[in-house]
């Protein structure tokens, strides 16, 4: 685990968490700080944290699509990129609740969406070129620490490091 990348998710999550809820997946670079003050010396009065991190980069122009897999699949980040993380929300059903749902994908997915013991996640996922990932979640209506470890969505860590390759 690397402390830095773990300080760029925590940072990613309050950022994404000022929007509030029901948002779609946002994508962001990961640059060293001290790299972006470098080429972007105008930068350095806006980012005043420590300069041995990472900053993060929104992309405004990041469309999920249908299949997030294959929407990942299609990106290629240049090497000025460290890292990447994608923050995004998914509901979950308790296990015992997951017997009852319909094969059909659309039809499975309102089922979820509209039943009373769902559990809504964002869940900020993010990979670096070294070969460090982290994930953190927070559960929606909980105020409280955020759940996190390297193998919180090891898939989804998976996918974001293949767009680093």
């Amino acid at each position: 685990m690397s402390d830095v990348l773990v300080a760029a998710l925590v940072e990613v999550e309050r950022y994404v968490g000022r929007s509030g809820w029901d948002q779609p997946a946002r994508l962001f670079a990961l640059v060293p700080t001290a790299e972006l003050i470098a080429a972007e010396p105008g930068l350095a009065e806006q980012l005043t944290g420590a300069t041995d991190g990472y900053s993060s980069i929104e992309q405004e122009d990041f469309r999920p699509g249908e299949d997030l897999a294959e929407t990942l699949a299609g990106i290629a980040w240049p090497l000025t990129v460290a890292g990447c993380v994608l923050a995004l929300e998914k509901s979950f059903l308790p296990a015992d609740a997951e017997v009852d749902l319909p094969a059909d994908r659309d039809a499975a997915a309102l089922a979820v969406a509209t039943h009373p013991r769902r559990l809504d996640l964002r869940v900020v996922v993010g990979v670096t070129r070294d070969g460090a990932s982290h994930g953190l979640a927070r559960v929606r209506g909980e105020d409280g620490d955020l759940l996190g470890g390297a193998e919180l969505v090891p898939a989804l860590a998976v996918a974001l490091a293949h767009t680093l390759d």
